[in-house]
């Protein structure tokens, strides 16, 4: 297979940079050995250059959130989002779908395989039918239940150096920890007792790039993946998969460099394939694994904006969240930000550090507790604990139990409006499309905070509700439905598009998106993030006589290049200057 040279020759000086000159130069060969072998089982790809666009929203979702008694999991979940969402999503999320021992699925036993309680390849082949596909690739960790960690203990050769062993008596203060969790485990294997590294848990074995031949192993796991269909690639917890003694172990030069392998392989092979890094932690880390805009992921997770906005909600101030996007960077046309509220993790509060102040991650721990969840702590090397994560339905977050359901709902879709607002691709966590509420059983049932937003749902006591007007499920997915279908219609909302804070009135969240390519599409977010009713003027730059508010459909007038209005409690308004037909 003839390979694009010049990408090759960069390529290799990365992993010269990983593994030395000598090592670097057999495992080019054997990755461009890999890239001719899965060629013909990848269908025919061409960079399209705009990647994504308007158009695109993303669900995310567990292979049998919705299922039914007598059918594969995986075809449920199809059938109903064909039913209910086909003009909707663009896209799914499937969050791990292989056989796995804890963790709901992020402890993987077999990379290679399906989950047969979920279906078959097949059913993810036939997802892709309809739908661009995420996969998880949970690669910086293993089960310790997965052959190649059994096969360790044993004293497998071939196994020997796919594990990070190391010495209990080391100093560790340094390093990064996502859980207030031992960092190592001991193992008995046949010679003897170790002590492996194990990050998240003690079922979850880290696996060591130290060995170019784990590496290799996972390229052709990403190979194998975007031959099965996958448009988008999850890197899960990536910022940890490079261990330095002496280092906190998380963002090392030589994850990047192994992620920017990827991104090359990804290019020459599948250039339609977006590569998305998961890293939950503050904005500057996060959004460092944008490389140079053009030579690492496309998509980043935009990991503040879930705790911003409950707290601007909670609060009924946008003054830390217009400050935190007046700020924000803007992303390259290779590269966008994954905004997403909700998802089968908490709410991360590291993401917030440097924006919210501790006491104000403390109120957000008090509410969260307060309004039915449960609060995740890590570990911070000094014997001291601080918040992790928020474990609690974001539906839930957002309001007190004896609220008004009314008010709940009109709160929860202003939130929502926000993130369907903000420059990136939106995410959206199928239980918040469903307005799903606190599974608090699920936590008592697994002993895991993290159960109470991962509920499964069975598709006929679904249906039912969906069906009733007056059910919250019926109220949230309609009107999430139109305001996706509005957001679709309008090329200011690009992914790409330019973002201006207006910072009209600390009560109001309000914004201009304006498209890059043709600046005469704009649209004036307006989101009263209170229970009261707010009056503002607007300031409307474009030359028309009037706006017209796509979301409710009436027209206003612009008087002295200004448009007055009043919004209701939590009512969106979207604002197009001249605005077209109802």
């Amino acid at each position: 297979m003839s390979m694009n040279q010049p990408i090759m020759d960069s390529m290799k000086e990365k992993l010269k940079f990983v593994y030395g000159a000598n090592t670097a130069d057999y495992i080019a060969g054997d990755i461009e050995e890999l890239m001719s072998n899965y060629r013909d089982l990848i269908p025919p790809q061409e960079d399209k250059g705009d990647f994504v666009s308007e158009k695109d929203v993303l669900l995310i979702s567990y292979g049998d959130t919705v299922s039914q008694p007598g059918e594969v999991p995986l075809q449920s979940l199809r059938e109903f989002l064909k039913t209910h969402l086909k003009d909707t999503i663009t896209g799914v999320h499937v969050l791990p779908f292989y056989p796995f021992s804890s963790d709901d699925g992020f402890s993987v036993i077999d990379y290679f395989t399906v989950n047969p309680e979920l279906g078959e390849w097949k059913d993810i082949e036939g997802l892709a039918e309809d739908f661009d596909v995420m996969f998880d690739a949970v690669i910086n960790h293993i089960s310790a239940g997965s052959e190649w960690f059994q096969s360790y203990l044993k004293g497998d050769a071939q196994y020997q150096e796919f594990f990070t062993e190391a010495d209990p008596e080391a100093d560790y203060s340094q390093v990064t920890r996502p859980r207030a969790l031992p960092l190592l485990t001991k193992f008995e294997t046949v010679e003897g007792p170790k002590f492996i590294w194990t990050t998240f848990s003690e079922d979850q074995i880290d696996l060591n790039y130290r060995n170019p031949k784990l590496f290799l192993k996972m390229i052709e796991l990403l190979l194998f993946y975007i031959s099965k269909g996958a448009k988008l690639i999850r890197l899960d917890a990536i910022g940890f998969m490079w261990k330095e003694s002496g280092t906190n172990c998380i963002h090392l030069d030589e994850t990047h460099k192994l992620i920017q392998v990827m991104r090359d392989i990804v290019d020459m092979l599948a250039p339609d394939t977006i590569l998305v890094t998961e890293t939950n932690v503050p904005h500057k880390d996060n959004i460092s694994y944008f490389g140079n805009g053009y030579n690492e992921a496309r998509m980043v997770y935009q990991f503040p904006l879930p705790p911003l906005t409950l707290h601007t909600f909670l609060t009924g101030n946008t003054k830390h969240i217009h400050q935190w996007a007046h700020t924000m960077e803007e992303t390259t046309p290779s590269t966008t930000f994954f905004n997403f509220l909700a998802s089968h993790d908490g709410i991360g509060m590291r993401p917030a550090e440097g924006i919210l102040a501790n006491e104000e991650v403390n109120f957000l721990v008090r509410k969260a507790e307060e309004f039915g969840g449960n609060v995740s702590y890590k570990d911070n090397g000094d014997g001291t604990k601080s918040p992790y994560e928020l474990n609690i339905n974001y539906f839930d977050a957002l309001s007190h139990p004896e609220d008004p359901d009314e008010t709940k709902v009109k709160r929860f879709i202003a939130a929502q409006s926000l993130l369907l607002s903000m420059a990136g691709v939106p995410g959206i966590y199928l239980h918040s499309l469903l307005g799903s509420r606190n599974y608090t059983e699920g936590v008592e049932k697994t002993g895991r905070f993290r159960s109470i937003n991962r509920e499964k749902l069975n598709r006929e006591n679904l249906e039912a509700e969906l069906a009733d007007p007056s059910s919250i499920r019926h109220q949230v997915l309609s009107q999430m439905k139109q305001m996706i279908e509005l957001r679709k219609r309008e090329s200011a909302f690009h992914p790409n598009s330019l973002q201006e804070i207006l910072f009209l009135k600390d009560e109001v969240f309000s914004m201009v998106r304006t498209n890059r390519i043709h600046e005469e599409e704009k649209i004036v977010v307006l989101i009263n993030v209170t229970n009261h009713a707010q009056e503002l003027e607007v300031p409307i730059e474009q030359n028309a006589q009037t706006v017209r508010d796509l979301v409710a459909g009436d027209r206003l007038p612009i008087i002295q290049n200004k448009v007055k209005t009043r919004l209701k409690p939590y009512q969106v308004m979207w604002l197009k200057p001249g605005g077209g037909q109802k």
